[in-house]
């Protein structure tokens, strides 16, 4: 009777490591740096913060417009202040780009969103991603 050994083969052992080199090289490189798309994701999603919030402050002053309520929306003049009605503002690390110097009561303008790339708090065009967002005039 010949007994019969187990356990794997040199051969099968080889096939798995470079089945698993091949994975690896294939997927390693697309998730070694995300954090330019998780940037573009950040200002995409304080964009649409800021259109929310606009949006309900448009509707307030509507409201308020109709004597359908006696609270008064917050003043927006400018993209800038659409910041203001975030809960505790727009992080330091973002600005908006004022695209419009003034929004009259009603009316709305498209403003920029942009993320502080170089950290230098040095705001300007060079700085990306970022993200345009509609902003309401509002007058209490």
């Amino acid at each position: 009777m010949r007994k019969r050994s187990e356990g794997f083969t040199l051969i099968e052992l080889m096939s798995v490591i470079v089945i698993l080199g091949v994975l690896a090289a294939t997927a390693v490189p697309r998730f070694v740096d995300l954090s330019g798309s998780a940037k573009s994701a950040a200002v995409e999603g304080i964009a649409g913060a800021l259109a929310s919030a606009s949006s309900l402050n448009h509707a307030q002053n509507i409201a308020n417009d109709a004597n359908l309520t006696d609270d008064a929306p917050t003043l927006v003049n400018t993209c800038d202040d659409v910041a203001d009605l975030l809960d505790g503002g727009l992080d330091s690390d973002y600005y908006i780009d004022t695209v419009a110097t003034a929004i009259a009561e009603g009316s709305s303008t498209s403003c920029l969103v942009r993320y502080d790339a170089n950290g230098d708090g040095d705001y300007d065009a060079t700085d990306e991603p970022s993200a345009t967002f509609t902003a309401y005039g509002a007058v209490p």
